[in-house]
């Protein structure tokens, strides 16, 4: 493989073709505004923050029933108000896109389920679903919660409650009862919408006891609507409180119309992890994820009317909700549910040949295990139709990098990007104007006004710094559902750095604009004064053989001591005491002496949460001897029996 730096070079034509260059065309007619790089075009967007987010607004000629006042209030954090006075409604600019030459979604299931929507009957479905909403009394502000797989029944009950101006909620069903609870009792919402079951790695999951603990542990649930899971499985008996999807079809459906809402009005509750104590019920806004996710999805991964856009995801991430941008731009959304490594995990890349799939989007673990299990997607399917990779859920090692231009494809754009639950998007990730780098996230996105900054408040270029927004951007909460004085949302971001965004992720920026993610600043490891991001150990013990897995953490005392263990998955060939010397002496190697934990220790597993982040803090309060199965939310947890490991060792890691 490879080891130089630049990885990939976008040619002059890809250049000229791509979306943002349109746009900047469009800019010097309309505006009078020409960059000669990238890098000038951000610093505009950054600097000028209501001109660019005022030009978006013309240039994708956002339907609106009501003009705006201004673009922005403010340029202040917490409290901006965007395009105040206008109103407009998520879904009606989806539907705008629609096209009788393509369809709108295409789906497959890892059981064998395939399926193809085309914009007729997605519009007739979610006309039909929203005329029941209707006659059940959901309106403007109401909510409507789900507990549904990846399939197109979630994309058309969410079309026709953002239809209706109405607030959507969606959990995976493989969320656990109280995980589920937690976050929906929240909200209040007056209808749930539920899969009898769900599949996963070509084994069914029946879920009607869940589904009926939830209604009961919920008493705003006026009604329960059924979803069926399995094509053979048996219809679904009527009562007063349960709705069934097939009789929900059948309601007359009328013109698709759509409900104006206020720019800032609620779209959706997205949820923090939850994995210690109560989940933030993050809330978004109609206009502020329309702009950003039209942004994106044109500048920052060039998605054209007429492709195919996938995401590896599920409902309870929100890459979800990320991915119904991709109908935004004139592509058709591609579905998967079930496990991308069942029968194997070439799964998803002969999905990727035969549709085909121009855009293919998963999470870096994904990536990681295709390369350590030393897959050749491009010399086994015809890719040549794929333009990129996006990827996300964790820092991309460098090593996959390689992987990726040397398996997959080497003509393939690698979009490492990052973000999160809280804007529900990227604000770093691709540019169709610059080279892919080895280990680098190519640029910041436009609009976000990023920067490292280091413990007194400065900017930082080549250091580690914490990752902080400066200015407002729309897609920002609008608050936290229930945070009455924002106290919670100020604490979450806004508590190191006064007025500026203080995101939670260390990184390095370099000064040609790419940058790297280390990890959470919160599992920091703190060696002597100098801060580690675990991004630096896990790269290396990425490219070991004979490690699964692994996490870090550093354990400090009172007394500013430190004690740093690292716990391993090892496969069933390798010994620990066979390979703890090579461990440390690579880390001391490519990293320094300070990356040598003090201790190696083999563990069955490393725990997640639903979402596929590692626990680093919740096992650093663990091993401090918190009273961690009190706090940990066990159904939150992809494994939580691998934090019971975590738990019993207490305070009894070496010190």
């Amino acid at each position: 493989m490879t080891q130089s730096n630049t990885l990939w070079k976008p040619s002059e034509r890809f250049i000229n073709e791509s979306n943002l260059k349109k746009y900047e065309r469009w800019l010097e007619e309309h505006r009078g505004l020409s960059f000669n790089s990238y890098s000038e075009l951000w610093e505009w967007s950054v600097e000028d923050i209501a001109g660019f987010w005022g030009s978006l607004w013309t240039y994708f000629e956002i339907i609106h029933h009501a003009p705006y006042e201004r673009v922005l209030s403010a340029e202040k954090m917490p409290g901006a108000r965007w395009f105040e006075g206008a109103t407009l409604n998520y879904a009606e600019h989806i539907f705008r896109m629609k096209n009788d030459e393509r369809p709108a979604i295409h789906f497959r299931s890892d059981t064998g389920r395939v399926d193809t929507i085309s914009w007729m009957e997605l519009e007739r479905k979610v006309s039909a679903v929203r005329e029941w909403l209707i006659s059940e009394g959901v309106g403007k502000g109401d909510r409507v919660a789900a507990y549904l797989p990846n399939t197109p029944e979630a994309m058309i009950t969410f079309y026709a409650v953002s239809s209706l101006g109405a607030i959507w909620s969606c959990c995976s069903p493989d969320f656990g009862v109280q995980t589920v609870i937690d976050r929906f009792s929240q909200i209040e919402p007056a209808i749930f919408f539920a899969a009898k079951g769900y599949t996963y790695g070509g084994k069914r999951h029946s879920r009607l006891n869940e589904i009926n603990e939830i209604a009961a542990g919920i008493p705003s649930i006026r009604k329960t609507v059924i979803i069926p899971a399995f094509e053979d499985e048996t219809p679904h008996p009527h009562s007063p409180q349960i709705e069934v999807w097939e009789d929900i079809l059948r309601t007359p459906p009328e013109e698709l119309s759509f409900t104006p809402v206020e720019f800032n009005d609620p779209i959706w509750v997205l949820y923090s992890s939850g994995t210690t104590g109560k989940p933030k019920a993050i809330t978004h806004s109609h206009g502020g994820v329309l702009l950003e996710h039209l942004k994106y999805l044109h500048f920052h991964n060039d998605v054209k009317a007429g492709e195919n856009f996938f995401w590896y995801t599920t409902t309870g991430w929100m890459m979800w909700n990320f991915m119904q941008a991709s109908l935004l731009a004139g592509a058709t959304a591609v579905l998967f549910d079930g496990s991308a490594g069942f029968p194997n995990l070439n799964v998803l890349w002969k999905y990727a040949s035969e549709l085909p799939i121009h855009h293919f989007g998963t999470s870096a673990p994904y990536l990681s295990a295709c390369m350590k299990k030393g897959l050749q997607p491009g010399e086994e399917f015809d890719l040549s139709k794929l333009r990129s990779i996006g990827s996300t859920g964790a820092p991309l090692p460098p090593e996959v990098f390689d992987w990726v231009y040397h398996s997959v494809s080497g003509d393939v754009w690698l979009c490492s990007m990052s973000g999160g639950t809280d804007m529900c998007t990227a604000f770093v990730g691709g540019c169709p104007y610059e080279p892919v780098k080895r280990g680098r996230i190519q640029q910041r996105c436009l609009g976000a006004d990023l920067h490292a900054y280091s413990e007194e408040g400065r900017k930082t270029i080549g250091a580690l710094g914490e990752m902080v927004i400066q200015k407002p951007m729309p897609s920002m909460p609008i608050y936290f559902w229930g945070d009455d004085d924002y106290g919670r949302y100020k604490s979450s971001y806004f508590d190191t750095f006064d007025g500026k965004w203080r995101h939670g992720d260390w990184m390095k920026l370099f000064e040609d604009g790419s940058l790297v993610i280390q990890g959470r600043s919160d599992a920091t490891l703190n060696r002597k004064g100098i801060r580690i991001g675990t991004a630096e150990i896990y790269a290396v013990l990425n490219k070991m053989k004979g490690i699964k897995d692994s996490l870090i953490v550093n354990l400090e005392n009172n007394h500013g001591a430190d004690v740093m263990p690292l716990f391993v998955v090892l496969d069933e060939k390798t010994e620990l005491d066979e390979i703890t010397a090579e461990i440390k002496e690579n880390l001391k190697s490519e990293c320094s002496p300070r990356h040598v934990p003090d201790y190696v220790i083999r563990v069955p597993a490393i725990p997640y949460t639903l979402s596929g982040k590692k626990m680093e803090v919740p096992v650093k309060k663990a091993l401090l001897g918190m009273e961690m199965g009190k706090e940990v939310s066990k159904d939150a947890m992809k494994n939580p029996e691998a934090m019971e490991v975590f738990i019993r060792m207490g305070k009894k890691v070496p010190s």
